[in-house]
């Protein structure tokens, strides 16, 4: 189960798995954007509507998607969109939205999905993130907020089902040839106070739309790999910017680490001057400390 198919790593997704012989259904909000799809692949691929923001409506959907064809190996929680602006410029609304898409829509879809899967004890959580998830530039403060929290779910997450044979694999891509940079891209009003933080990133990622170097194909053929190897790791960055970019972010954690650790370390409070309890004083009123 996909959703998000319509376009981007969504469709090469669903692409890949039916060309390897699974069965996808396919969902987005409307089923018109999945009709080539469907006729492409008509015994491979279900179209569906779902809107991720609808989570009161994710238990009645994998329900159905149960209905039909009796088990969920995979769900892929993939739809998502691009938000760029400095966290000053971006609106609670705007702030809100996102997290309904990037968060709540996951989180109520692999709520839903989890009882089946653990009654079959087999199953993958795919998320996908970015990057981002691990790593915040100026202009995405609302975008990696996202993505570091579903990475912070699925971290935990993981640990909560592996025992129960479900495995979790969180996908952060770098730049690919999708709409992310364009028509999937929402802009935070601009403010001059910030041209050169997030208004220079702002231009950066319109800037590349249609120049980006990832290959979607090649991100679903390695997605599909990972999921059909249970020695995957957790976190799996997709492309030479994302690789470089988590390990430039790790190396300067790890720096940052040594370099204050000291300072880091001494807060616990000292066993030798630590001040007796302190006890109620005789006929004190109520007793209270």
């Amino acid at each position: 189960m996909i959703t998000g198919a319509s376009s981007g790593f969504g469709r090469a997704l669903a692409v890949a798995a039916a060309e390897a012989g699974d069965v996808v259904v396919a969902t987005a909000r409307r089923t018109e954007t999945l009709t080539e799809l469907a006729e492409q692949y008509p015994d491979r691929i279900t179209p569906m509507a779902f809107d991720v923001t609808d989570t009161a409506a994710a238990t009645d959907v994998v329900s159905d998607v149960l209905t039909w064809h009796g088990r969920i190996d995979v769900l892929v929680n993939n739809a998502g969109r691009g938000q760029v602006g400095a966290v000053e410029d971006t609106t609670e609304a705007e702030l809100r939205d996102l997290f309904d898409v990037h968060v709540f829509g996951p989180a109520a879809l692999t709520r839903a999905v989890l009882p089946h899967m653990r009654r079959q004890r087999s199953g993958v959580i795919v998320q996908m993130s970015s990057f981002g998830g691990q790593v915040a530039y100026p202009g995405f403060g609302a975008y990696c907020a996202t993505k570091f929290a579903l990475e912070g779910l699925s971290e935990a997450l993981a640990g909560e089902v592996a025992p129960h044979g479900v495995r979790v694999l969180i996908v952060e891509p770098g730049a690919f040839r999708t709409g992310f940079s364009g028509g999937a891209l929402h802009e935070s009003a601009i403010s001059p106070a910030y041209a050169a933080t997030a208004g220079a990133t702002r231009n950066m990622i319109k800037g590349i739309d249609g120049t980006q170097p990832g290959d979607p194909a090649k991100a679903a053929a390695a997605i599909l790999t990972a999921v059909s190897d249970p020695t995957a790791p957790l976190r799996l960055p997709l492309g030479d910017d994302a690789v470089d970019g988590v390990r430039t972010h790790a190396t300067g954690i790890l720096d940052d680490l040594a370099r204050w650790e000291s300072l880091s370390r001494d807060v616990n409070l000292d066993p030798a001057t630590e001040a007796a309890p302190v006890t109620s004083a005789s006929g004190s009123g109520n007793g209270n400390e």
